[in-house]
């Protein structure tokens, strides 16, 4: 691979271990911005999930919220049947389509979330649908390290306090990344060739997710959360255009 590459590689990682670190998800959507121009989607699954788990042990250690077992539990049980799924897709996948539905899930989840203020709090489902979402997280997570998107956007329509939100998003997303982690190496999908790329991710978003972290508490979320929704919708709509033509 060539040094661009790389630079590309370890850019999308620091950016994305920031937001992770403010946030307490994302790492995945953040560094796919970045990485599905140019590396192959099953590689940038694997990189996904190894840095989004990082993070999250590092946001676990530096930003306590607590452990709230009664609503985590619907979570991570859902999840972990998600997760088996997910890993049966993963060699399946094809490169555009796989930016496309990307770019799609990011022009959908990101208005969705800027707009989330507005929309009606959703008290129906229970535990049931808290696992149905948690089942979705967990495939998805073993797609690309996308466990804590549907998650988060349930615990804000729930109008969760930011803090209860954390809680069970940051909880679920260390259960979730560690069983998808270890799921790849066990399935023989973390290869020789893969080990230079996490040499270059690991390093590159664990400064930039402590900072997310100390950001967490003394900055405002809600202007940084506008500014990252936007950036993150626009390159939805360019993984989408970049791939459709070739789908079509």
């Amino acid at each position: 691979m060539s040094v661009s590459t790389y630079l590309v590689v370890a850019l999308g990682a620091g950016v994305a271990g920031f937001v992770q670190g403010l946030s307490g998800f994302a790492f995945g959507l953040v560094a796919l911005s970045f990485w599905a121009w140019v590396i192959d989607p099953k590689l940038a699954a694997i990189l996904s999930v190894a840095g989004g788990l990082t993070g999250q042990i590092v946001a676990a250690v530096s930003v306590r919220r607590g452990f709230d077992l009664e609503r985590l539990a619907p979570f991570v049980l859902g999840g972990l049947a998600g997760i088996p799924l997910g890993v049966l897709l993963l060699p399946r996948l094809d490169a555009d389509l796989f930016k496309a539905l990307l770019g799609l899930l990011l022009m959908v989840w990101c208005p969705v979330m800027l707009c989330a203020k507005d929309l009606p709090r959703i008290t129906v489902g229970g535990r049931l649908a808290d696992a149905a979402v948690g089942l979705a997280g967990g495939v998805m997570g073993a797609l690309g390290g996308f466990t804590g998107v549907l998650p988060t956007l349930w615990c804000t329509l729930r109008r969760y306090e930011r803090d209860v939100q954390r809680t069970i998003i940051q909880n679920f997303n260390l259960a979730m990344l560690t069983v998808t982690m270890i799921t790849y190496l066990a399935s023989g999908l973390i290869t020789r060739p893969v080990l230079p790329m996490l040499a270059v991710v690991l390093p590159a978003m664990l400064i930039p997710t402590l900072l997310g972290t100390r950001a967490y508490v003394g900055v405002s979320e809600t202007a940084f959360r506008r500014l990252v929704l936007s950036l993150l919708t626009l390159s939805g709509i360019m993984l989408t255009v970049s791939a459709l033509p070739r789908i079509l």
